[in-house]
């Protein structure tokens, strides 16, 4: 956003405090003599992000404090966002915005009237740079609450190329190939698949990219919403499909005892760390920045990613995560910086430094560092399908918090793969009636 158009907003969020009046000048001046329309003020964002994505983000609110004089401090709300926000909601002194990767989670505060409809330039920013459907993800019964600064593409797995060499194979187009490449790989001597067990929430990415090639976008939405349960045969034949290369022989790093051990930290390193033990890693496009950490493999190079194997020749599908922007106060000061978080001049401060995915149709795909990110963020912005993480949208004791109840029965299946898997439908099933009964 440049200059003057950010301090358009600014003036005209805050023109009745300043006594400013709207000109399409870059400057508005106020009786105290400066040509900042936030300054004295603080907004406080709180968020999940640590180490060089908060470093990252805390660039982009520095650039809206420059052009509008506001103070903007970041506040860290480690592993589980949703712990401090409702203490600070509870106590009455709530962010101004939090970024909540949870669209169940929003909801939740969006019912309880502590999270704030966005309004007036704002919302325009919003539908002026964001798809329908991006829209539809940020609303609440039709109102906008949340806009989606930071995206995830969780449909892709990651593989080491010298691994796939080796072998004499080529990324699989779909789950049959998928375990056929897996054989193959076991046979020349390396382990087809690091899972990280361990942080639970990988599994539940596992069971919604198999579900949506499997039952398809509309019986996906439907399970999102518990409008089907999830003893539907859907269900039941998804957790077959991953139980049935879960418990094949050697295809996991360490067997399934193993991967219950496995941080998402340690699985990356398992793959492309100084002793990779195995060939393949999935997880969503964060994964480029654990592997640059780790300076071995460069991304695009020994380090590269194929989409996620269809079922059965189904079509290209994406299983969508992010961070929405999410307004706790109805600030003038507030609102403009939703409203300049929705602009491609935000996203590409990001953007610009990698480990980072926007979803903002306006952002020149080129500002992006590598291929391999471009690429991954075109497909977040063309997919023919594309679905928003299903256990995201859930109940947070269900699927949308840490230590959730999907997170544990799916950890129960890995740590015994033969289960019938209408007997781990059921415990779903059983748990998700709980916490949807209790909405």
């Amino acid at each position: 956003m440049t200059a003057l158009r950010l301090a358009t907003i600014a003036r005209t969020a805050a023109g009745a405090a300043t006594g400013c009046v709207l000109l399409l000048t870059a400057a508005c001046t106020t009786a105290t003599g400066t040509a900042k329309p936030f300054a004295g003020q603080t907004v406080e964002v709180a968020g999940s992000w640590t180490a060089s994505e908060q470093a990252n983000f805390e660039r982009v609110l520095r650039e809206f404090g420059k052009q509008t004089g506001a103070r903007v401090r970041y506040t860290p709300g480690g592993s589980d966002l949703d712990v401090l926000l409702s203490s600070r909601i509870g106590g009455g002194k709530p962010p101004d915005i939090a970024m909540i990767p949870q669209p169940g989670v929003l909801a939740r505060y969006a019912a309880t009237g502590a999270a704030k409809p966005i309004t007036g330039q704002a919302a325009q920013a919003v539908r002026a740079h964001f798809s329908p459907q991006w829209q539809r993800l940020g609303s609440v019964d039709g109102r906008l609450y949340g806009v989606y600064f930071k995206a995830a593409n969780k449909s892709i797995i990651w593989y080491r190329t010298e691994a796939f060499t080796a072998a004499g194979v080529q990324p699989p187009r779909t789950l049959d190939e998928l375990t056929v490449v897996s054989q193959t790989l076991v046979d020349s001597g390396t382990a087809a698949m690091t899972v990280p067990g361990a942080d639970g929430w990988p599994l539940t990415d596992w069971f919604e990219n198999v579900y949506l090639q499997l039952a398809g976008a509309d019986r996906y939405d439907m399970l999102a919403a518990h409008q089907l349960p999830w003893t539907d045969p859907t269900v039941v034949e998804t957790l077959r499909a991953m139980g049935r290369y879960w418990a094949s022989p050697r295809f996991l790093q360490g067997s399934w005892n193993g991967a219950l051990q496995t941080t998402f930290t340690r699985s990356v390193a398992d793959v492309f760390g100084p002793k990779p033990g195995s060939a393949m890693l999935y997880e969503a496009d964060f994964v480029t920045t654990e592997i640059d950490k780790l300076g071995l493999y460069r991304v695009g190079g020994g380090a590269r990613y194929f989409a996620w194997p269809s079922v059965d020749g189904t079509g290209e599908a994406v299983v969508a995560g992010g961070d929405a922007a999410v307004a706790f106060t109805d600030r003038p000061a507030t609102m403009a910086l939703i409203a300049y978080l929705a602009t491609p001049e935000a996203a590409a401060i990001m953007a610009t430094r990698g480990g980072f995915l926007s979803v903002n149709q306006d952002l020149d795909t080129a500002v992006y560092p590598d291929a391999t990110t471009r690429a991954l963020a075109e497909t977040l912005l063309h997919a023919p399908t594309l679905r928003y993480d299903l256990s995201d949208m859930t109940p947070r004791t269900f699927g949308g918090g840490n230590g959730a109840s999907m997170w544990r029965i799916l950890q129960s299946y890995l740590a015994a793969p033969q289960t019938d898997p209408a007997v781990v439908a059921a415990r779903l099933e059983d748990a998700a009636t709980k916490a949807y009964g209790v909405l």
